[in-house]
Parts: C-alpha cells; structure tokens; sequence
C-alpha cells in the first residue's frame, strides 16, 4: 500500500510538471502526522492555470487509480485549492498566498 501511495504522489508531480505547474514539492510526512502521508505543493500562474489544473488533476487520478477525490477545498479566485486524495493532499497555490504561507 505505501509503494502505491508514493506512486500516486510522484504520479501527480508528473502530471503537474506536465500541466505547467510551478515549484512543485514532493513532501513525505509518515512520520510527522497521521492523517496523509504525502503532501504535494504546487504554484499556478494564474487563476484559469491553477482551475486546470485542479481540473485535470481530478480526470487522470480518476482514470488511471479509479479514485475520486475525498474532497476539494477552495477556489482558484481565492489563490489556493486543496484537492484530498486520503493518503495525498495536493496544495495548488498562487505565487502570493504560496509567499505568505511559505
């Protein structure tokens, strides 16, 4: 189970690279909190970038792991969208809130 965790998570980066997301990080947090055990942290450009790739995101999880997202949180019009995908919690930011909360 922990391999096809890590294999999503690096499956997301890629598909963020792809996508044209910005700064993105690979956190493994198995050891700091119970909850999840990989964050991945993205920059967006801009509104419309960052809904994309939200969007395409949820479309290639969906059909290449058959898993739905446990829940979204935000909106691109607010600078930040939290996509929960149980064991990987996805951060897309703007450039200024990813500045604010380092």
């Amino acid at each position: 189970m922990a391999e096809d965790t890590l294999e999503l998570a690096r499956a997301i980066v890629d598909l963020l690279e792809q996508k044209k997301g910005e700064d993105i990080v690979l956190l493994e947090l198995k050891q700091l909190c119970s909850f999840t055990d990989y964050f991945v942290i993205c920059s967006a450009g801009s509104e419309r970038t960052m809904k994309a790739l939200a969007n395409e995101l949820q479309k290639a999880v969906k059909m290449q792991y058959a898993m739905n997202t446990w829940g979204v949180e935000g909106e691109s019009v607010n600078g930040w969208i939290l996509l929960d995908y149980g064991d990987v919690i996805v951060h897309l930011f703007s450039p200024v809130l990813r500045e604010y909360y380092q």
